[in-house]
């Protein structure tokens, strides 16, 4: 069965900061994950939802210069593998195009090699800028056009 994928509540991501290890394992980014999102750009937060739970997310947002930003997107533990991250990728497309995108974009920390390789088997160019994150953090950046 295919997952639905609908809108994002504050209730999901209360849900998903509590199952925060089973998305993003050793990894501490909840701080990353703010109400701000969900309830100022709802229309571009995601959640593949299940009856045991949210299997997978993605929060974005469209900027003033027509690019569709990749805040965070996950896929829990048990759902790795399954396409979902793709599927979260197309809603959010379609969703962003809709208002107007033109591009996307998402960074990664330069280590995270599994991002690096979903990113790219999406068609997405990647590059490391230096101090990205400040002095000394460099991230990669990925880009891709989107085609009307």
């Amino acid at each position: 069965m295919t997952l639905p994928i609908t809108r994002a509540t504050v209730n999901d991501l209360r849900q998903v900061v509590a199952d925060h290890p089973r998305y993003w394992g050793e990894r501490d980014l909840r701080a990353l994950h703010q109400p701000v999102f969900v309830q100022e750009f709802g229309a571009t937060c995601l959640v593949a939802r299940a009856e045991d739970g949210i299997r997978g997310y993605l929060f974005g947002f469209v900027t003033p210069d027509r690019t569709g930003y990749v805040h965070l997107i996950a896929t829990r533990d048990d759902s790795r593998g399954t396409g979902l991250g793709r599927r979260l990728y197309e809603a959010f497309t379609e969703a962003a195009h809709g208002q107007g995108a033109v591009r996307l974009k998402a960074i990664t920390s330069v280590g995270n090699t599994g991002s690096i390789a979903f990113h790219r088997g999406l068609g997405f160019e990647a590059r490391v800028e230096d101090d990205y994150d400040g002095p000394g953090r460099p991230m990669v950046v990925f880009t891709r056009a989107l085609h009307p």
